[in-house]
């Protein structure tokens, strides 16, 4: 009957996944009683089962015999083979009683459900984190640990996900996928060329928490908070002062230095600080971009 009615009275008391028989709880419980030793000898990883480490090999072979006819996209294992063929089919018949969204499969929409209900199953064993997701959790757990199994091809750099390693493969072999509507520019990650955009569009999504002052990134609210705080990391190796950001302490130390790196693309002239050498190109190109709204004037600052 509890096929029919979907009732599962056994529940996990380490991670709250609940059963319909007592024999998958089980099965399941050797997840965190059982020692796992069954290594992966391509990435480290444990398993509980030789069964699931054969499972995993696939991975790194990348042995996909399940081939979708419709498409020709391959998979390791049948069952992925099977939910992904139901894109083309239209089956969704897993729906959210709460949105109404539908779902091909019944662990995407469980997965989904955490939404609306707040709940985090998974709790890291180092700190009082809590995840929604096996996979969150896993991937933070590589904070605590180090553990860093995917290796650049290109050089010795090693990083705890896929996702980064794929990102910084990308400066080796130079692929920058992501192109700006506005402009020609391209850019080897989404969230490069979404901060990018932001020069277009003008959008400013980061607020000063005591001012009411907006940044287009993260790093520039960071060192504006910086000024409200008191917060001066960056301290002058010839003497003792102190700045809220690298740029000023690169600006200050010319005067000890007495090293001018901004050189007028017009004449001869060199300058110490950025700002100075905008305002002096403005004699060449007379530009005057300061315009007074009651007389009509403009003027170059």
């Amino acid at each position: 009957m509890r096929v029919h009615t979907g009732e599962k009275p056994h529940t996990c008391d380490q991670c709250g996944e609940s059963f319909k028989q007592s024999a998958n709880l089980k099965i399941h419980m050797n997840i965190h009683t059982e020692e796992k030793q069954h290594a992966c000898d391509q990435c480290g990883k444990m398993f509980l089962w030789a069964s699931l480490l054969k499972k995993h090999l696939k991975v790194h072979a990348k042995k996909k015999p399940h081939s979708c006819h419709l498409c020709g996209k391959s998979f390791s294992h049948l069952q992925s083979l099977k939910v992904h063929q139901k894109i083309h089919t239209g089956m969704r018949e897993h729906m959210c009683f709460e949105c109404e969204k539908t779902f091909s499969s019944a662990s995407n929409l469980k997965m989904h459900k955490r939404i609306h209900t707040g709940e985090k199953p998974y709790k890291c064993s180092h700190c009082d984190k809590r995840f929604s997701q096996s996979a969150n959790l896993k991937k933070h757990e590589r904070i605590h640990t180090g553990e860093k199994h995917y290796k650049c091809s290109h050089c010795d750099k090693r990083f705890s996900h896929p996702s980064l390693l794929k990102r910084h493969e990308r400066i080796h072999n130079g692929k920058k996928p992501y192109k700006c509507s506005h402009c020609d520019k391209r850019f080897s990650h989404p969230s490069l060329l979404k901060r990018h955009e932001r020069i277009h569009t003008g959008e400013k999504p980061y607020k000063c928490s005591h001012c009411d002052k907006r940044f287009g990134n993260s790093t520039g609210l960071k060192t504006h908070e910086m000024i409200h705080n008191g917060t001066k990391l960056y301290k002058c190796s010839n003497c003792d002062k102190r700045f809220s950001n690298s740029t000023n302490l690169k600006t200050h130390e010319s005067i000890h230095t007495g090293e001018k790196p901004y050189k007028c693309s017009h004449c001869d002239k060199r300058f110490r600080v950025l700002s100075n050498l905008k305002r002096h190109e403005r004699n060449h190109t007379g530009e005057k971009p300061y315009h007074c709204t009651v007389r009509g004037k403009r003027f170059i600052q």
